[in-house]
């Protein structure tokens, strides 16, 4: 879903006439902060509702997700991007490749490590309003509304800058649906180190409590 409909928006905005960039920077970001609250109120009581290797890393490090269940998450993450991915490809593919299907770039002239160092901080920031909605939202609509309210924020902020992915899967999907591989470490690394930074960050939170 994440991906189907997010790089999915993308693609459509970007052969839309008419459209602001902020417009539509506001409506992609709208449309990922609502498809990932959308999922979280769905899904959430069921499997937690990842659908993201970083977030997923964050949880195992954090031990809210237990380590056996690491691999199956991201192997169906990543097989869930690449379906939507190819889907989109499907549905766009009449009109050529729109926005490279939607496929995370970082703005001319920015330097691949900014670009990383951007993504580690938004996926850090993302991570840890799922730990706070967890601890101290207890009802499912509370909790998808925190966390994607605070994606559709990061993508205002990011988005003109790295295209704010903070997933993994969702980079890696739309990027080898469409041919475009370039600076696809950024959106592989930054992500993957938010999770991992914001996994301790909780854990040290959590021994405090416990000292």
């Amino acid at each position: 879903m994440l991906v189907l409909i997010g790089p999915g928006t993308i693609a459509a905005v970007s052969l839309a006439q008419g459209i602001t960039t902020l417009e539509a920077l506001v409506i992609i970001a709208f449309a990922f902060g609502a498809t990932v609250a959308l999922v979280i109120f769905l899904l959430g009581r069921i499997s937690g509702a990842h659908i993201n290797p970083a977030i997923t890393l964050a949880h195992t490090i954090a031990r809210k997700t237990t380590l056996d269940m690491f691999v199956p998450y991201i192997s169906f993450q990543v097989l869930g991007g690449l379906l939507a991915a190819f889907t989109v490809k499907l549905i766009f593919s009449q009109f050529g490749s729109p926005a490279d299907l939607g496929t995370t770039k970082l703005l001319s002239g920015v330097n691949p490590l900014v670009g990383t160092v951007l993504e580690t901080a938004g996926t850090f920031v993302l991570a840890m309003s799922g730990f706070l909605a967890s601890v101290r939202v207890h009802k499912k609509p509370g909790e998808a509304a925190l966390i994607g309210t605070t994606l559709f924020f990061i993508i205002l902020a990011l988005g003109p800058v790295t295209n704010a992915s903070l997933n993994p899967a969702r980079s890696l999907g739309p990027a080898l649906a469409s041919g475009y591989l370039t600076d696809l470490y950024v959106y592989l690394i930054g992500p993957l180190a938010g999770g991992l930074i914001a996994g301790l960050v909780y854990r040290l939170f959590e021994r405090s409590k416990l000292g």
